[in-house]
C-alpha cells in the first residue's frame, strides 16, 4: 500500500510514521512518500523517520517527491496535513484577532474563517491533480479547518475525501476510561475506541470542533448516564473540567472541547489576551528553535529533541481555555498522540482491505442534519469498508445545538463561496454571520487588517 503525506516536513508526521512503525502486518505501508514546500524541514523529519526505522525491518520505504505531482501519481492513499502560511500565519491572525477584540483560535471564528480563504485555492489544486493524477486515490484530511477543507475538497473528489480529527476520539477515550476507573464499564472498553470492535458505539453529530457525544454504547446499553449522573467522575476528566459538571448535565451530553470557545467565549479571550504569549506565537517559536537546532543533530538526537519538544507542545494544548476553567491541567495520559494518526490507518485498512470499522470522521451529511444541506460536510459516525462511507444511525441535535450548527455551517459554506468566486463581499458575510464574531463592521476590519499582512488574499476583489 502507497501513502503520499503532503505536509512531509510537519512536526507531527513522526506521530504518524511511529504507527505505521507497529503495524506488520501484510496489509501494511510499504511505501511512504513525503512531499512539503519547506525543504530545510522535510529534511529534518527525513532523517528522524531514518532513525525511528532503525530496527524495524518491516518499515516502509520512505521516498522524498520531487513535487507535487511526483508525489501524487500512483498513490493508493493521500494524507493531507499542510498548512497554508506556516505557523507563522497562526501566530499572525491570533494578533489581527487581539487587535479587533474577537477570539483567535486556529479553526474557530475569525481564525478559521481566514485560515480557510488562505488555504482552499491549494486545497482546490490539490483535490484536482489527484483526481487527474491518482483517480482511483482517496483523500484523507487532516488539514485544518478539517470541515471546510474536507467540503471544498468533496466537491471535486466527491466521497473519496475522508476528513479526520482526533478531538472526538480522545473525547470517547476519556469518557470510557473514567468510567473504567469507577468499575461502571468492562476494563479495556475505552481501548476499543479505535479498534474496529462494535461492542462500543459512539453517538456523535455535528461540525468538526463543534459536536457532542449524546450517548456510549457498551454491549447496546447506553452508559453515559451512568458518568452524568456523578458530577465528581464528570469533573476529573478534561472536558468535565473545562465545562464544569453542572453544566455538562444541564446539557444532558458531553460537548466536544473546542465548544469552550463558544460557552466561555469571554472568559478564554480574556484569559487568552493575558498570556505572554498566544499558542500561535509559542508554537512558531518553538518550530523555529526546533527545525534550527534539529538540523545540525544525526537522526537519533534529532529524533530525542522532537520528543522533548512534542510533550511540552502537548502541555500548552488549550491553555487559555484551561487557564479560563481555573488553571486545570491535562492528565498525563492526554499528553500521548490525540489518536489522529490510528484513525488515519484504520481508515487506510477499511478501504484497501475490507476491513470494516466503525469511525468518527468528517464527511458529506446526506440528511443526517435535516437543517443542513446534503453535501455540507459534518461529523458523525461511520461504517468504513470497501464500499466506502456507510453513515450510522445518530441521534438527533439536541435543541440547544441546532441554531448554532446552522450558523457555523452557513458561515463555512459561505467562506467556501467567497473562495471558489474570488468575492471580498462574500469573504465579508462569512465573518460576519459567524456567531464568534460580533457584526459587520469588525468583519470588515478583521479582513482589511487580514489582507494587509497575507498578499496571497489579494485574490479576492
Amino acid at each position: 500500500m502507497k501513502l503520499t503525506l503532503l505536509g512531509g516536513g510537519g512536526f507531527r508526521v513522526p506521530l504518524m510514521f511511529r504507527t505505521l512503525l507497529r503495524d506488520e502486518s501484510d496489509q501494511r505501508v510499504t511505501e511512504l512518500r513525503l512531499w512539503d514546500t519547506d525543504a530545510e524541514r522535510l529534511a529534518v523529519i527525513r532523517s528522524i523517520l531514518g532513525a525511528m526505522a532503525s530496527g524495524h525491518p518491516k518499515a516502509p520505504v520512505v521516498r522524498v517527491a520531487g513535487d507535487l505531482d511526483d508525489a501524487v501519481a500512483g498513490a493508493d492513499f493521500v494524507f493531507s496535513a499542510i498548512r497554508a502560511g506556516g505557523t507563522e500565519g497562526r501566530a499572525t491572525e491570533e494578533t489581527i484577532a487581539h487587535c479587533c477584540g474577537v477570539l483567535g483560535q486556529e479553526t474557530t471564528g475569525f481564525g478559521g474563517l481566514d485560515y480557510a480563504l488562505r488555504g482552499i485555492p491549494t486545497a482546490v489544486h490539490i483535490a484536482e491533480q489527484i483526481a487527474r493524477l491518482a483517480p482511483g486515490a482517496h483523500l484523507i484530511n487532516f488539514t485544518n479547518p478539517a470541515g471546510i477543507i474536507t467540503e471544498v475538497s468533496a466537491q471535486i473528489l466527491g466521497d473519496r475525501v475522508i476528513g479526520i480529527c482526533d478531538s472526538p476520539v480522545g473525547l470517547a477515550r476519556r469518557a470510557l476510561s473514567t468510567l473504567e476507573g469507577a468499575g461502571l464499564v468492562p476494563a479495556g472498553t475505552a481501548s476499543q475506541v479505535i479498534a474496529g470492535d462494535d461492542r462500543v458505539r459512539l453517538d456523535y453529530l455535528g461540525l468538526n470542533h463543534l459536536g457532542w457525544l449524546q450517548r456510549l454504547l457498551v454491549d447496546g446499553e447506553d452508559v453515559l448516564p451512568r458518568l452524568l449522573e456523578r458530577p465528581g467522575l464528570i469533573s476529573s476528566f478534561e472536558e468535565g473540567r473545562l465545562f464544569g459538571a453542572d453544566w455538562i448535565r444541564h446539557l444532558g451530553s458531553v460537548p466536544n472541547e473546542y465548544l469552550h470557545y463558544y460557552y466561555f467565549a469571554r472568559e478564554t479571550r480574556e484569559a487568552d489576551e493575558s498570556v505572554e504569549a498566544t499558542r500561535g506565537v509559542f508554537l512558531a517559536a518553538q518550530q523555529r528553535d526546533f527545525y534550527t537546532r534539529a538540523a545540525s543533530l544525526p537522526g537519533p538526537q534529532a529524533y530525542e529533541l522532537w520528543e522533548a519538544t512534542r510533550l511540552r507542545r502537548e502541555e500548552t494544548y488549550m491553555a487559555s481555555n484551561r487557564l479560563a476553567a481555573g488553571g486545570v491541567e491535562r492528565d498525563e495520559e492526554d499528553l500521548e498522540s490525540g489518536g489522529y494518526d490510528r484513525v488515519a490507518l484504520a481508515v487506510m485498512k477499511a478501504i484497501a482491505f475490507d476491513e470494516v470499522t466503525d469511525l468518527i470522521v468528517n464527511s458529506r451529511n446526506g440528511g443526517r442534519i435535516p437543517q443542513l444541506p446534503h453535501d455540507a460536510v459534518i461529523e458523525a459516525p461511520c461504517r468504513i469498508g470497501a464500499a466506502g462511507l456507510t453513515p450510522l444511525p445518530v441521534s438527533p441535535l439536541p435543541e440547544h445545538a441546532t441554531g448554532l450548527v446552522q450558523s457555523v455551517k452557513y458561515a463555512e459554506r459561505t467562506a467556501i463561496r467567497a473562495a471558489r468566486e474570488h468575492s471580498l463581499e462574500l469573504a465579508v458575510a462569512a465573518f460576519a454571520h459567524h456567531p464568534l464574531i460580533d457584526g459587520v463592521g469588525v468583519a470588515r476590519k478583521l479582513l482589511a487588517r487580514s489582507r494587509e499582512e497575507f498578499p496571497e488574499l489579494g485574490y479576492l476583489s
